[in-house]
């Protein structure tokens, strides 16, 4: 089902917001890596987002990962500070990994190491 103008607006305020809000807690750039918020997807009653993090050289991005849900209240409460006027409940968030940037460089290297004949003109 494709998404409604609504959810699509609602998910882009939430990114907005929320890298923000990682920008200032200092959870975009970790130990020499970075965090971003790849996308976000609300279900069509409005009531949960779920956030899609890249992570870019972070060591182990799962206990990132856990260490970002562990701390999901005090940013729901910062991103509920921000947008309790334009929506009548804050979304509850669930957090994943997005692993689509480690595809794309797994794919380029099986690309790189492929043995292609050159063709002779």
């Amino acid at each position: 089902m494709e998404e409604s103008k609504r959810q699509k607006q609602i998910a882009n305020l939430i990114q907005q917001e929320m890298s923000d809000i990682f920008q200032r807690e200092g959870l975009n750039i970790i130990h020499n890596g970075m965090i971003s918020i790849s996308k976000v997807k609300v279900t069509p009653d409005l009531m949960e987002a779920r956030i899609y993090l890249s992570f870019f050289q972070i060591d182990q991005p799962q206990a990132m990962l856990k260490h970002i849900k562990d701390r999901d209240w005090e940013l729901r409460k910062h991103l509920a500070e921000r947008i309790r006027n334009q929506v009548r409940k804050i979304p509850v968030i669930q957090y994943f990994l997005d692993d689509t940037l480690d595809y794309v460089f797994k794919m380029e290297e099986l690309f790189k190491n492929l043995d292609i004949p050159k063709s002779k003109e």
